[in-house]
């Protein structure tokens, strides 16, 4: 069974510059990717402020509510808490949730982060569906990817379907070797490399330690960092991209990711 899931860091419903409301095209652009799944980074629970300065562009609901509309489930991870609000993770998914855990992985008081972790039911096969949203700082990372690892070996039984996604912040790409080789998850960006000629000599060439390169996502309007990831395990990948152009650098300063996942 085929599944197409998503990975977006929204910027709080707001554009990159100049802060305005753009949480209703952004409904409109994620019904675009026709995804089971969405894994969405920085969605605002409440925020005061713009709910009352933008009163006609700004959704009287919480934005996780208001993205998954009458053709998803929401679920939300509130990690960041303000006195004029909160934002944090959130799940959309138009396949049957289970339950869901929100942990907090937080490395300091100035960044609060979490994983939200949700089991969905994909032919009646339970999947464990990760969140995450990690710091800014390497060191923060890094503890933050170990717990991470420490909650997917705590959580998903050994060789159960995984979908881990979200934003890294990992732009030298020193986290992918211990999920890959800890939690035996493949990024879907993973076999770009082709098999033949020079590829399939990079492939041999390419140790425990090497680097893949992973899909640019930020900033949307010129991408050169590669923060944003989807981890899998126990699925086929049929196809992955990053969603480019004019459109989605209005929406937010990360690119989305979209791929689509055959169950094995």
């Amino acid at each position: 069974m085929k599944i197409r899931i998503a990975t977006y860091n929204i910027h709080k419903g707001v554009s990159s510059f100049g802060s305005k409301p753009r949480i209703v095209a952004l409904k409109q652009a994620l019904a675009t990717m026709q995804a089971n799944v969405y894994f969405l980074q920085e969605v605002q629970g409440r925020h005061d402020v713009m709910a009352a300065r933008h009163a006609s562009s700004w959704p009287g609901q919480a934005q996780h509510d208001f993205l998954a509309g009458d053709s998803h489930q929401a679920v939300y991870g509130m990690n960041a808490v303000y006195d004029h609000g909160h934002h944090g993770n959130a799940l959309l998914s138009n396949l049957p949730i289970a339950s869901s855990r929100n942990q907090d992985v937080s490395d300091h008081k100035y960044e609060s982060r979490g994983i939200l972790h949700c089991v969905i039911h994909l032919d009646d096969l339970p999947v464990h569906c990760y969140v995450v949203h990690l710091g800014l700082f390497a060191g923060g990372r890094r503890r933050q990817a170990e717990a991470l690892i420490e909650a997917v070996l705590d959580s998903a039984p050994p060789g159960a379907p995984v979908i881990i996604a979200g934003d890294f912040n990992d732009w030298g790409n020193h986290l992918s070797e211990a999920l890959r080789s800890r939690l035996g998850v493949t990024e879907v960006f993973d076999e770009r490399v082709p098999s033949v000629g020079m590829g399939s000599f990079l492939r041999r060439l390419r140790g425990p330690g090497a680097k893949i390169q992973h899909a640019r996502t930020f900033p949307a309007m010129l991408p050169f960092l590669q923060l944003d990831r989807i981890y899998v395990r126990g699925f086929a990948i049929d196809s992955a991209e990053v969603l480019h152009g004019a459109l989605w650098a209005r929406l937010s300063d990360h690119a989305p990711i979209v791929a689509t996942l055959q169950l094995k």
